[in-house]
């Protein structure tokens, strides 16, 4: 069964890859009256679904009725993807955010959903807590800091092999 959530973002990714422009403009009151929802379950899915890491650009117009403006962000060209991928190296990258980068990699088709299933795996913050469960007490760190640390440099390490040419 599908979310509530997980359609609307369907329907809007399907409004961007149909227009011309590469983005669309809504009106929250709109969207929530055609899935029967109140706008704040709009608002949840543009921060959740449509961030810059996942390759969004969402702005809010006022006046005039307002409106929503959602842009996709284009990952033409190996800069762009590199510009991604090195935003990670040695940052802090949450779960979250992480899986969202790795869900743009997938819809650009720049990775396979196999491999993209693989990424997410290894970023999964139960491995993270399971490490840091076993650790003894004196060598525990400040915990999703360390977490978010160590996954940063994973996904850095990881999509850095995936844009190797020399195999």
């Amino acid at each position: 069964m599908t979310t509530l959530a997980k359609q609307i973002e369907n329907y809007i990714k399907q409004m961007i890859d149909q227009s011309d422009e590469g983005f669309i403009d809504i009106r929250r009151s709109e969207m929530a009256g055609l899935f029967m929802c109140v706008p704040s379950q709009i608002n949840y899915v543009l921060e959740t679904r449509f961030s810059n890491q996942q390759g969004y650009l969402v702005e809010s117009r006022r006046g005039g009725g307002g409106f929503v403006r959602i842009i996709k962000l284009s990952v033409e060209g190996s800069e762009n993807l590199l510009a991604m991928v090195n935003r990670a190296e040695g940052k802090q990258v949450s779960q979250k955010n992480g899986e969202g980068l790795i869900d743009r990699l997938v819809e650009e088709e720049l990775l396979t959903a196999r491999e993209g299933s693989f990424i997410k795996a290894m970023i999964n913050g139960n491995i993270f807590r399971e490490l840091r469960e076993s650790m003894p007490i004196e060598e525990k760190q400040t915990g999703q800091d360390l977490e978010e640390i160590l996954r940063g440099r994973m996904l850095h390490a990881v999509l850095v092999n995936l844009l190797r040419t020399d195999f």
